[in-house]
């Protein structure tokens, strides 16, 4: 009996690290930063874009947001579309709260707050808007859809946009 109760505290010794670091991984809690200096960080996502050929993925919503909190976590979770994401996207997570709405640079990204929170939007390397998605049309039931949101990565991916995919048509 002694071995089995020491086996089970070893193994929860072991497992406890473990743990924490999946909580840590997730912090939902602190997704958005609301001192941030949105402006600021937007540019240098722009510019890190253009030097891995990426675009930029602006997740607009907040801490306060349950939605918010399943999306980041449903791509986190899932290996595949977080692969598909940091592949082709530099993310930044811009923060709407009563802290800071960030309401000049929604302004300037054409007030994509229209939709709701989250919403997404694609700027180019160059710092220009691409799109806006409304995220409402990614869900699926009280969660997010796997395949939706693949092939919204896949559709405004910079390859996506390329004239050379389309000379042949």
């Amino acid at each position: 009996m002694k071995k089995m109760v020491w086996a089970l505290l070893l193994g929860l010794f072991f497992a406890l690290p473990a743990i924490d670091v999946q909580a840590q991984t997730h912090d939902l809690e602190h997704i958005y930063n609301p001192a941030a200096d949105a402006k600021a960080d937007i540019a240098a996502a722009v510019k890190k874009a253009s030097q891995e050929k990426k675009h930029v993925l602006i997740q607009v919503g907040g801490n306060w947001c349950i939605w918010c909190k399943r999306l980041y976590k449903f791509v986190e979770d899932d290996a595949a579309l977080k692969a598909a994401m940091n592949k082709d996207y530099v993310v930044y997570h811009l923060n709407y709260s009563k802290e800071n709405k960030n309401l000049p640079i929604l302004k300037e990204l054409g007030f994509p707050q229209r939709f709701g929170f989250p919403v997404l939007v694609v700027l180019d390397s160059k710092g220009n808007r691409l799109h806006t998605q409304n995220t409402g049309l990614l869900e699926s039931a009280d969660s997010y859809d796997n395949k939706k949101l693949a092939e919204f990565f896949k559709q405004w991916s910079p390859a996506a946009l390329l004239p050379s995919n389309y000379v042949n048509e």
